[in-house]
């Protein structure tokens, strides 16, 4: 993070060219800086034992142990047909539980002099089951005496730091090669400005690299950590901080909506009226299209609390004052969903140039890769001209070809889905940088937003507009208890009878292309598990309709089918025609049926609990109650099942996002938009440590406010350096 010369020297010439390749291969470890940026996982006492109980399958574990019991055996085996094959069977224990480790061949002959009954050692290896035992087969280890000079010296006071590790490379492996440029950590530039240390009474840098490998006491190691969560937390807040002061500087065109004009005619024409929070949000967005630099604003909602409405009003204004409003959607379902929707609310007032149209009117145009090319050229015709105040599409408004008369405002719908370069796209076909919205419905908890999304304001709308209706979600378990499942099916139908309808979500497509039994298909940990593939939408229409939903309309949705089938299929759907729709996660996002009030998910446990929030919120969006059932054969025991108990027990979308994050980890929080990647987030945790994120922002923008250049902080600029290297200044640079 915070490399000088001598934390940029390369692994290969202080550890050698074999250890420095390991590094660089399996850890992305390739200087003494990023060496000693790597931290322990955690630490083990001398005298405590590890606990063997929990072991985790599959996993590549280090534990300290004692040997219990060591025994030769010899067999008779094709190599060693006479009786000559050796196995020597170790048995350690920890207090918690036992452990069988295994060495065959010519590998018994050292462990079966080293490890004696009563001796203790660190052991690495693969957890593996043999004869329903747990065994670590040919592990590496380490004796640890705990009386020569070597031994005190490499595992240095009284704790064992264990290092992230992979099967080319032990933890004590690692450890001794931090041993070796531990040293350099005191040429460690500091990032932090004094004032701020010492007004927070938190250890040099130097120290804190010191204690964090080498502590003596658990005091050492919280010292050290509370120090890096400060760095890494300021370190991110300075990059987001100097890309807000260069938006800043920025010009735009201000765009104020008129008095009498197009706004105010939608408004008026509006059958309900706004809630508080649709107020309140609207305002902070108007105050910043007023101004002569570029909105950056993040809208979160609930599911179905209204971005929509709010969004439509701020492009609406932008027309009112001569520019252009485009809305970017992820699918073209989500596009023609809201094109529909959007001149559903305008009436007349998106009838321009047409009988009938009002005296304020604008064009609202869709523009997405499947039209046919007269309509699309045509659409084309009218942005070019400015003839289309409004337009919604797919990612198909980012192609070359499309020319904007005047774009003023950019939103984009699901954040999630797109990835920055296309907002990078779109946001260049302005004469000047256009206003930017950003519209999530899947609720971020508020440290998550001030880093991923650092770079943007934030407005929430947390209250649901009048009418919304209650959804009671329960977890059915399908394994356990069979004749729930029936009841299931019993309740769509009553729905249907009382003249609503019903979604039923897979996983699965289930046609040749996803077949999950074709060669080559890698299976997931849970499909080994399952021994079957996840339910299909194809094979559960089928079965439904066949079986316990016969005599109803039912019908399928998926991503690969024609755009004018699935355009069909929903129009259909929409209007009641069909009683039970079974599709795939397309309806995830946006899909407004009022009338649909119940929601079967297959297989709920393959879905992440954001996902099954979001799928949740298509139904009781109408005036009756809505209901959702979560179909699962996970035990009860486990984790996949209290994954859905949390969805089932409560509707507040930003608590369900911050169980999904303790689950998931962070992720690479600046990195390729929120792969899963390695997280560049080695002690902060973006949960846990609220209160370390907000300060860090706040000294952040006060101090990026005096000094933009960092003219003053030569440690503090060469730490930005190294975070932000080329692929993560670019992901910045577009955000």
């Amino acid at each position: 993070m915070d490399l000088v010369p001598a934390l940029e020297e390369p692994l290969k010439k202080v550890l050698g060219p074999a250890t420095a390749k390991v590094m660089a291969e399996h850890l992305g470890l390739h200087t003494v800086g990023d060496l000693l940026h790597h931290y322990p996982r955690r630490y083990e006492e001398r005298g405590q034992l590890t606990h063997l109980a929990d072991l985790p399958m599959d996993e590549h574990v280090t534990v300290v142990a004692q040997v219990a019991d060591a025994r030769l055996h010899t067999f008779a085996s094709a190599k060693a047909p006479r009786g000559k094959g050796q196995r020597l069977e170790v048995t350690i224990t920890d207090g918690s539980g036992r452990l069988q480790l295994v060495f065959f061949g010519n590998g018994v002959h050292k462990p079966h002099k080293d490890l004696l009954p009563g001796t203790r050692a660190m052991f690495s290896g693969k957890v593996s089951v043999f004869n329903r035992r747990l065994q670590l087969a040919h592990p590496a280890y380490e004796l640890l005496r705990g009386d020569g000079e070597e031994t005190v010296e490499s595992w240095a006071g009284a704790l064992i730091p264990l290092y992230p590790a992979t099967a080319k490379l032990e933890s004590w492996k690692i450890g001794k090669a931090v041993q070796t440029v531990l040293p350099h950590a005191q040429e460690a530039l500091d990032p932090l400005p004094p004032s701020l240390r010492e007004g927070r009474g938190l250890v040099t840098l130097p120290e804190a690299l010191l204690k964090i490998h080498r502590p003596h006491t658990k005091a050492d190691v919280a010292d050290a950590r509370a120090r890096l969560k400060w760095d890494e937390a300021f370190v991110l807040q300075v990059a987001l901080a100097r890309r807000r002061h260069a938006d800043g500087q920025l010009p735009a065109v201000p765009r104020t909506p008129a008095p009498d004009g197009l706004l105010a005619a939608f408004d008026d024409r509006l059958p309900f009226t706004l809630t508080e929070g649709q107020r309140k949000v609207s305002r902070e967005i108007f105050d910043d299209l007023a101004t002569d630099h570029p909105m950056h604003r993040l809208l979160q909602g609930e599911v179905g609390s209204g971005k929509t409405l709010v969004a439509l009003r701020a492009m609406l204004a932008v027309v009112d004052s001569g520019g252009q409003a485009a809305m970017l959607a992820p699918t073209e379902v989500l596009a023609q969903q809201h094109h529909r929707s959007v001149t559903e609310m305008m009436g007349e007032l998106a009838e321009q140039g047409m009988l009938g149209g009002a005296e304020h009117a604008t064009k609202v145009v869709l523009l997405t890769g499947s039209m046919g090319a007269a309509a699309r050229r045509r659409a084309l015709l009218d942005l070019a001209t400015g003839e289309a105040g409004v337009v919604i599409g797919t990612h198909a408004l980012i192609e070359d070809k499309v020319q904007f008369h005047d774009l003023g405002l950019v939103v984009v719908d699901e954040q999630h889905r797109f990835g920055v370069e296309q907002r990078d796209a779109l946001r260049g076909k302005g004469r000047q940088p256009p206003h930017l919205l950003v519209m999530t419905a899947t609720p971020i908890p508020r440290t998550v937003a001030m880093t991923v999304f650092g770079d943007l304001e934030t407005s929430v709308l947390d209250q649901l507009p009048a009418g919304r209706s209650p959804i009671a979600t329960h977890v059915v378990p399908a394994a356990d208890k069979p004749h729930f499942l029936s009841r299931a099916w019993e309740r769509v139908r009553e729905e249907a009878g009382n003249g609503h309808q019903a979604y039923v979500v897979c996983p699965r497509i289930g046609d040749e292309e996803d077949d999950p039994e074709k060669p080559g298909r890698k299976k997931s940990p849970e499909d080994e598990a399952e021994k079957r593939p996840p339910l299909a939408v194809l094979e559960v229409a089928d079965q439904l309709a066949k079986g316990p939903l016969k005599g109803l309309g039912v019908e399928v949705l998926h991503g690969r089918m024609h755009p004018d089938d699935k355009d069909a299929v929903m129009r259909r759907f929409a209007a009641g025609e069909t009683d039970v729709l079974v599709a795939t996660t397309v309806i995830e996002v946006g899909v407004n049926v009022p009338n649909a009030t119940a929601m079967v998910i297959m297989d709920a446990d393959r879905f992440g609990v954001s996902q099954l929030h979001q799928l949740r919120g298509r139904v009781g969006r109408g005036s009756a109650p809505g209901l959702c059932l979560l179909v699962t054969e996970m035990p009860e025991a486990s984790a996949a099942r209290q994954r859905l108990n949390a969805v089932a027990a409560t509707l507040d979308g930003f608590e369900l996002s911050r169980i999904d994050l303790e689950q998931r980890r962070e992720g690479d929080v600046l990195g390729q938009a929120q792969s899963g990647a390695r997280s560049s987030l080695r002690v902060l945790a973006v949960i846990e440590d609220e209160e370390v994120i907000a300060e860090a922002r706040e000294k952040a923008a006060a101090l990026v406010a005096e000094d933009p250049g960092l003219e003053h902080l030569p440690g503090l600029r060469t730490a930005l350096d190294a975070l932000l290297d080329e692929e993560r200044e670019q992901y910045l640079e577009k955000g």
